[in-house]
């Protein structure tokens, strides 16, 4: 064999050799896309080649436990462009960016830098009324423009505005849950998006007479809430009159409990927000400069408006926490209610801890010591239980952790290592902070006959056919106190309203337990007033709580301001439930019964005064010393309605047509002393209340007719009220 044929055959099986590796590297390649690439290639092929516009589902709705909307998805559309398509249009991009601008009420030039992007889909605005999304349609008809989208969508809207704003919470744009029950429970609420697939070739561009698929959006589940959306008016009304008429400055929250359930009624936070219009600037801020989405701005927002101070500020409860101290005496067997007790001051670590009235109180029996809301007494019942029995109730009663409620709750503080001094003024509430949502479970516990239950929202998911998916039934976490400890320390709450402190919280029919409280912080001159609230006190159905921020007004006391807001609260709430009202003795010398006014015209004087006593009325006589002894008119009315002992002016003469009178000043009056300055005046009183007068219906010095009726309310301005 030649030299060159042996050359000749080894470049031949070089080339055999190689040909025949690259091959088998090919059906390598080949065999890796086909069997390990295969599958998502075909996905990113399909992708490719089917341009998909997202339908976005419809939020579940969000229900109080009557079936009542407080959030719905409201049905809008959504523009959007193939810039690639738009291309293929005979019209300049400008004159389509113009018309759009135009329709959509957008700045042209950002609407023109979004259709000239070199994508295959892109939105242009979204969340528009449906009247604009049709404008849309029809241009686009008019001019038959192509890679322009006018599709469904929703939007969120809340019909109540502003009720249960922090508890409902927001959404962003995108449907996505922001905060509150919005964001908890987002994944329920969102459902499952559908779309709309169009063929496009390789340059994303649609082909011709290509037919779109539509695939169906999943609906969210609808959630139906505990809360009770005519309670929550009442609790969000009894804040708002109450920042009103004391001038908080720090806000206000107020918690309705249903303790048998861990159900929450109500939960109001002031200040709130229109929940269609969350970004608004808060008070105090400067709306020129105001934009609502910068980081500066929520953070604003955060601390104001959107704060749920019901569950996410700590605060020190002051005397409430008494409530506390009580049942852990009681249920160790340290105390009695009959066990007698001292007022005198006690001195520990270098401080004077008094009554808020020292020494006056003497010796007394533990129950009025509660009902005087005396501080040396809880501290002498917190030495006799001891640091390590007294905080296991603490820890106990949950002060410790949070209650698990479904939305985010703060942190409490406590001292780390306690000491007894630690220990003393934790007895009455002062120096360790918890949040509102924890004092009214505890609170709850005392109502129900000790179990500690785990407050709730929600009661149960629904899905779009009225399918119960999730309920969410009463959780108790443990039992704190005996039903007999219960009983006792309730009956002695009843006491507080009845008889102590809590007197501006009482309720004609109904029997309140409660106990007033009013905390020291650590801005100089800011109160936190309180009032905790256990009705019916023998046989609970609500619990209730008033926590009142920095008050500004006439009074800092919790018994002065919180308990009155605390008893309206109660009174509305258990006349909604239609809870009997049972009226002891004393409640009906209080009542006063509605009368009709007889008509005493054509009668004598003398006739005329006896037919109003008879009728429960007394009588104003009017003359113009003419001696005429017959009825010419009178004021009120024949058939008015008046409450029993008020004044009917009765005139022996024609009277002229101006009949007014000025009303006087009733500050500071007792009940009877305001009755007769008004009645001298021939002017009527409707009494709200007990104690000296506080606010009057109409102003001093205004005129009004005679035989008016004027509405005063009357308080205990009592120190008796930490």
């Amino acid at each position: 064999m030649s030299r060159v044929n042996l050359l000749v055959k080894k470049r031949l099986l070089f080339i055999l050799v190689t040909f025949t590796f690259l091959i088998f590297l090919l059906l390598i390649r080949i065999g890796y896309i086909q069997l390990v690439q295969g599958e998502q290639l075909r996905k990113d092929a399909y992708i490719q080649q089917n341009m998909g516009r997202v339908i976005n589902p419809k939020r579940g709705t969000i229900y109080d436990r009557n079936g009542k909307e407080l959030a719905i998805s409201a049905s809008v559309e959504t523009v959007s462009v193939n810039p690639q398509d738009l291309r293929k249009n005979t019209v300049e991009p400008e004159y389509i960016a113009k018309k759009l601008a135009e329709i959509l009420e957008m700045d042209q030039n950002k609407v023109l830098t979004i259709i000239s992007r070199n994508t295959i889909f892109e939105f242009v605005k979204q969340k528009v009324d449906k009247e604009v999304g049709d404008a849309v349609r029809r241009w686009r008809e008019e001019e038959e423009l192509i890679g322009i989208y006018v599709d469904e969508d929703s939007k969120r809207f809340y019909p109540n505005e502003s009720l249960a704003s922090h508890v409902i919470g927001i959404t962003r744009i995108d449907n996505v849950g922001m905060f509150g029950i919005e964001a908890v429970f987002d994944k329920y609420l969102q459902g499952v998006p559908g779309k709309i697939i169009s063929e496009v070739d390789g340059l994303g561009r649609e082909i011709p007479l290509s037919e779109e698929k539509y695939i169906s959006p999943r609906d969210g589940w609808n959630v139906i809430l505990t809360i009770d959306e005519t309670i929550q008016y009442f609790a969000e009304k009894a804040l708002e009159n109450a920042m009103a008429d004391y001038k908080l400055i720090g806000g206000a929250a107020a918690i309705v409990m249903d303790p048998r359930t861990g159900e929450i009624l109500a939960m109001a936070s002031l200040p709130d927000f229109d929940l269609n219009n969350p970004r608004l600037a808060p008070p105090g801020y400067d709306t020129e400069t105001w934009s609502g989405y910068s980081n500066e701005d929520v953070n604003a927002l955060w601390a104001t408006v959107w704060k749920n101070k019901a569950i996410s500020e700590a605060y020190e409860p002051g005397s409430t926490f008494k409530a506390i101290t009580t049942a852990a005496g009681i249920e160790e067997g340290v105390i009695t209610p009959d066990t007698i007790v001292t007022d005198k001051t006690i001195t520990m670590g270098g401080h004077d801890i008094k009554c808020w009235k020292p020494n006056a109180h003497g010796t007394q029996p533990f129950y009025m010591g509660v009902y005087n809301s005396c501080n040396p007494v809880f501290v002498n019942l917190s030495l006799d239980l001891g640091v390590s029995r007294f905080y296991s109730y603490m820890k106990s009663f949950g002060f410790y952790d949070d209650t698990n409620i479904e939305l985010p709750e703060g942190k409490p503080v406590h001292h780390e290592k306690p000491k007894e001094i630690d220990m003393a003024v934790a007895s009455f509430g002062q120096r360790f902070m918890i949040t509102p949502i924890q004092l009214a479970t505890a609170y709850s516990a005392i109502a129900n006959g000790g179990k500690l239950l785990k407050p709730h929202l929600v009661k149960e998911l629904i899905d779009n056919d009225g399918n119960i998916v999730e309920r969410y039934e009463p959780e108790v976490v443990r039992n704190v106190i005996s039903r007999q400890t219960s009983e006792t320390v309730r009956e002695i709450l009843e006491g507080v309203v009845s008889i102590g402190t809590g007197k501006n919280a009482y309720v004609k029919g109904y029997r309140v337990a409660g106990k007033t409280g009013t905390s020291v912080t650590t801005v100089p001159g800011r109160y936190i007033a309180s009032f905790a609230a256990i009705a019916p006190a023998d046989n609970p159905v609500i619990t209730v709580l008033i926590v009142l921020d920095h008050p500004m007004g006439f009074s800092y006391y919790g018994g002065t301001i919180a308990a009155p807001v605390a008893g309206q609260l109660v009174e509305d709430t258990l006349n909604y439930l239609g809870v009997e009202r049972r009226y002891t003795e004393q409640d009906q010398q209080m009542m006063k019964t509605p009368v009709t006014v007889p008509d005493l015209r054509n009668m004598t004087v003398e006739q005329a005064k006896q037919a109003l006593k008879n009728s429960k009325l007394k009588a104003v006589v009017k003359d113009d010393g003419s001696g005429g002894n017959l009825v010419k008119d009178q004021t009120p009315k024949p058939g008015a309605s008046l409450y029993e002992d008020s004044v009917v002016i009765v005139y022996s003469y024609n009277p002229p047509d101006d009949r007014t009178v000025s009303v006087p000043d009733l500050s500071n009056k007792t009940i009877s002393e305001a009755t007769e300055t008004l009645n001298s005046l021939g002017l009527n009183i409707k009494v709200n209340g007990v104690g000296m007068a506080h606010k009057q219906s109409i102003e001093p010095g205004a005129r009004v007719e005679e035989g008016k009726i004027i509405e005063v309310d009357f308080l205990y301005f009592e120190n008796t009220v930490w």
